[in-house]
């Protein structure tokens, strides 16, 4: 299994991307190998998670920043399947973020919950056809919903008829008030 893992790890160390090209340049000026620089990255960043001040901010940024990027490279795709794969992680993202919301101020304080926060997220981004925010949608979030759709609908229908009743109500008031002001000059 070690042998698997060490292998994955080689080649994924061996694509060609952003972050591979960034270390075949480190490695190039600095003689060490690649492997052993992101191993060390890798391992200061495990660190700050489980000891660091502000690791809720390395956590988020880790969550955001990397799945930002590809759904807007996903946008500017041809393919469908990637938009899918993105929009699937933004929707698990956003019911853990509710979720999260609520219980945050108590999970904080259990020891290395950012590590393993930020290895969820891990998960859910991870370029495999196992995860999490694939299985999550699935087994969780899409069937809740299906159950649940006909009222979801009415309610966002009628507070979508309110936000535009409103809306009118407040541009035909600043418009009478407008007019009201000029009347008065």
């Amino acid at each position: 299994m070690f042998a698997q893992l060490h292998n994955r790890y080689e080649a994924l160390l061996n694509k060609n991307n952003f972050v591979t090209d960034l270390l075949a340049t480190v490695e190039e000026k600095t003689g060490i190998q690649k492997k052993y620089i992101a191993s060390g990255v890798v391992s200061l960043i495990s660190l700050y998670l489980l000891f660091g001040y502000g690791a809720s901010l390395l956590c988020n940024l880790i969550g955001f920043v990397y799945p930002a990027y590809l759904s807007i490279k996903a946008i500017e795709s041809k393919k469908k399947e990637d938009d899918t794969q993105w929009l699937t992680y933004w929707v698990v993202y956003g019911f853990f973020s509710v979720a999260e919301a609520f219980s945050d101020i108590f999970l904080s304080w259990f020891p290395f919950y950012y590590a393993g926060k930020c290895l969820f997220l891990l998960w859910c981004m991870a370029p495999v056809t196992w995860n999490g925010s694939a299985i999550l949608y699935y087994r969780v979030v899409r069937p809740v919903f299906l159950r649940h759709q006909a009222t979801l609908d009415s309610v966002v229908n009628n507070l979508s008829d309110k936000a535009k009743n409103m809306a009118d109500t407040v541009t035909r008031e600043a418009v009478n008030q407008a007019l009201k002001n000029d009347k008065n000059q």
